[in-house]
């Protein structure tokens, strides 16, 4: 039994006559009769009668015709469906990502699906790197979003998209330290300091530049997944938010002494072996041009921080 047989089957069926079914069905009557005559042979029960120049349909041809016509439209519906895939018309999407990066690209993402993309099913989710990469792992998520620096390096992960984010001490306009220049860490500790979970890597990187107290598990106050919330905190208290510094324009970034020189190292990352929806590749497109323009504000802002003129000494009083 074959598609096109039953096809012919629910042609025939609905034209009432042989001839008129070849004609609609553009084959010969002959060949028409063939393809109804094997399909009977595989079903071994006569479908239909001859009646004059008409047909009419077996009571197991009545039958027959809803389950045929049932098997043809989701035969139909799986190859639309696979070629909408392909051309990224329609699209059903798994994606975890860290807090860096949901801060960033999740409600972008969730925007461009909303507005533009009316058949695509996408599914955000939202944890520690670890625990994404388990569900990596299982195929419950395609992809995933994170800070490449608290990925364990494995074999079966595939990583693209590598974009570094300067990270930066933040307050609020207004904050008695926004001003100041050469803050050091000692001041920073003077207020309540926020951030999410940190690698590391990093946090080995904050001591090697501020000493022992700077480690995360002793400095850090306010800590949550969630770098959104950690923004409102900051911008509505005297805490200090630790973060990407894209992650929160409207904050201020300090001027650290030394100078703050930790970065976020975000990319995309997917299974080796797995081939993924088509529409993974408008999805990474998508992505790398977000992170890139999100990085090149704050390489900006590095590049005039540098090229600031020093304070000018104050003028030394001449001794009486």
């Amino acid at each position: 039994m074959t598609l096109v047989q039953l096809r012919h089957f629910i042609c025939l069926a609905d034209a009432g006559s042989f001839s008129k079914a070849a004609e609609q069905a553009f084959v010969t009557q002959p060949a028409l009769s063939r393809s109804i005559q094997a399909l009977e042979e595989t079903l071994g029960v006569r479908l239909v009668d001859r009646v004059g120049r008409r047909v009419e349909l077996t009571p197991m041809g009545r039958q027959t015709l809803a389950r045929a016509r049932q098997l043809v439209s989701d035969a139909t519906e799986l190859v639309d469906g696979a070629q909408q895939q392909g051309r990224g018309d329609a699209a059903t999407l798994s994606i975890g990502m860290g807090s860096g990066p949901a801060v960033l690209l999740m409600t972008r993402l969730l925007l461009e699906v909303a507005r533009l993309r009316p058949r695509w099913r996408v599914e955000v989710a939202r944890g520690a790197t670890e625990l994404l990469v388990q569900r990596l792992h299982s195929r419950t998520l395609d992809a995933l979003v994170v800070d490449l620096r608290s990925l364990v390096p494995s074999p079966d992960l595939r990583v693209e998209l590598a974009v570094e984010l300067p990270g930066a001490f933040m307050v609020r306009p207004g904050h008695p330290l926004a001003r100041q220049r050469a803050v050091t860490f000692e001041a920073v500790m003077a207020y309540p300091l926020a951030s999410s979970p940190l690698s590391v890597e990093v946090s080995r990187g904050l001591v090697a530049l501020y000493g022992p107290r700077a480690h995360p598990e002793h400095g850090v106050g306010v800590r949550c997944e969630d770098i959104a919330s950690l923004v409102s905190v900051a911008e509505h208290s005297d805490a200090v938010l630790l973060a990407i510094r894209a992650s929160a324009p409207g904050l201020v970034a300090l001027e650290m002494a030394p100078p703050m020189a930790l970065s976020a190292r975000l990319g995309v990352v997917t299974l080796a072996r797995r081939t993924l929806p088509p529409a993974m590749a408008v999805v990474r497109e998508m992505i790398g041009r977000w992170l890139a323009e999100s990085a090149a504000p704050a390489q900006q802002a590095a590049l005039a921080t540098r090229a600031r003129p020093p304070k000018a000494p104050r003028p030394v009083k001449a001794a009486r």
